[in-house]
């Protein structure tokens, strides 16, 4: 069987959410309106920010909801479900709204990266695809653009797809490398489907097939004369590899009068063997030759490199990108936090653990930013009931909830509310931007943060705050659940 044939991604999902939903189509409590957020709780490596990403494949799921009749008879098979919720599933579309940051938005902690006002049901049921796309392409967004800024403007490709944790780990982490600011991949794949550049050009097997080093790299530099990047540490790097390497590149490419080419090392002494080779090719000429490393990097092992004056124009990162491997987890989750009555009105709701880090934000709620008119950055960011507007021509007093003796006050600032509507009434009301759009973006808003809070160890904590209405309505909902008896 091919599993790819099956898949109907709508049960993808915990089956608790299946055995919850007949309990509300049981209870009459189907069509009752919910509020989730998704958030995450803590930034991953210690980082001062994570990147979100992976709303496309939200979209695309929400929008192709549903159960098959194979799904259905799996579904009476396990002798849980009457016929009438089976009928409902028959018939299951989503109806609901959802708002979201874009994808590229620099995200905090505990702040909703995803919003879903939808029917208990509908609600209940995509939490877990829902969190599975965004907590993966999150985790390696925000890994990739800490790999990026650590390569200093050097450009930094994606290598990592025989490592990932399984196709769709290595096709949508590229594209998610991407929107975190890499330049490329090696799969092919991701290149086809979503417009991620792929490339690349030879393995050590591709030397060891030929009689000699040189005939590998001359035939090489024959076959692909305008893209010659050839590996140079089969045998010796320095005493065979860039010697033979700039051989090859004066017999084929100096009477072609092309003087664009690479090399690339995959083991050894990064920063020393650079170092020597950049000395043989400038002395050789061949002073335009870019040189390329790869081999289990990563953010602190580049920084690391590049201190130590390693000669490197690219960086190939593979299995420690890919998998996140410092930090693989990016822990959002997914918590109700308001219901809607008959008349319309939102009532809050609240999650309250012993575990301080685990309480909720509850209420429906606007997110806003707060940006420096006079310099650009960012400021704070604002969670606020959501009939609230934020009034940026004045002064405003915020403070840290997670600390509330310390506070600022805002000024000279522009307010941008975050989250956009995606979904209203289970249709479509975003134009789903293009990649490059979206990488431009991300840098764009990684830029606009003061470099504080970019650290990788250490870094600034940044400010989330509430407004003072949703802290008196937490801090209300605290007092009145502390027994629980309404949570």
């Amino acid at each position: 069987m091919d599993i790819n044939d099956k898949l109907n991604m709508t049960m993808l999902c915990d089956f608790y959410e299946l055995t919850m939903s007949n309990g509300y189509f049981r209870n009459g409590m189907k069509d009752q309106i919910c509020y989730f957020d998704v958030f995450y709780r803590n930034v991953p490596d210690g980082g001062g920010f994570a990147i979100a990403a992976g709303l496309e494949q939200v979209v695309e799921y929400i929008k192709d909801l549903h159960f098959s009749e194979e799904d259905i008879a799996y579904l009476r098979k396990r002798n849980l479900f009457q016929e009438d919720f089976l009928d409902y599933l028959r018939n299951f579309r989503f109806t609901g709204d959802i708002f979201a940051v874009p994808e590229g938005t620099p995200i905090f902690p505990k702040e909703p990266m995803l919003t879903v006002r939808a029917p208990a049901i509908e609600a209940q049921l995509i939490e877990t695809y829902i969190l599975l796309i965004l907590n993966h392409q999150s985790l390696i967004a925000t890994k990739a653009n800490r790999v990026v800024r650590a390569a200093q403007g050097r450009r930094v490709l994606e290598f990592g797809s025989r490592r990932a944790q399984g196709a769709q780990g290595a096709i949508l982490g590229a594209r998610a490398a991407f929107i975190g600011g890499c330049d490329g991949t090696a799969c092919t794949i991701s290149d086809q489907l979503y417009g991620v550049p792929a490339g690349g050009t030879m393995a050590h097997s591709w030397v060891q097939m030929f009689p000699t080093e040189l005939e590998a790299f001359t035939t090489y530099c024959k076959l692909y004369p305008n893209n010659a990047t050839l590996l140079v540490d089969t045998y010796n790097t320095l005493k065979s590899g860039v010697p033979n390497a700039i051989r090859a590149f004066n017999e084929v490419l100096k009477p072609l009068g092309i003087t664009k080419c690479g090399i690339r090392l995959d083991s050894g002494d990064m920063t020393y063997l650079t170092k020597k080779a950049r000395q043989m090719l400038d002395e050789a000429g061949w002073t335009g030759c870019e040189i390329s490393v790869s081999n289990s990097l990563d953010e602190y092992i580049i920084q690391d490199l590049l201190r130590q004056g390693a000669q490197i124009d690219m960086f190939g990162v593979g299995e420690r990108l890919i998998t996140a491997r410092s930090e693989p987890v990016f822990g959002g989750v997914y918590k109700l936090v308001a219901v809607e009555e008959k008349d319309g009105t939102v009532t809050p709701k609240i999650k309250i653990s012993e575990n301080v880090g685990k309480i909720t934000n509850p209420h429906f709620k606007k997110l806003y930013r707060f940006y420096g008119n006079d310099t650009g950055k960012a400021i704070a960011d604002y969670l606020c009931i959501y009939d609230e507007t934020v009034d940026d021509s004045k002064d405003l007093l915020i403070f840290d909830p997670e600390a509330t003796w310390k506070q600022k006050t805002v000024y000279n600032f522009t307010a941008r509310e975050l989250q956009v509507p995606i979904f209203q009434n289970g249709q479509l009301v975003y134009k789903l931007p293009e990649l490059k759009e979206i990488r431009a973006y991300c840098k764009e808003q990684v830029e606009s943060l003061w470099d504080e809070v970019k650290r990788f160890d250490n870094p600034h904590s940044y400010y989330v705050d509430l407004s003072r209405k949703l802290w008196d309505i937490k801090y209300s909902l605290l007092k009145d659940n502390a027994g629980g008896n309404k949570a």
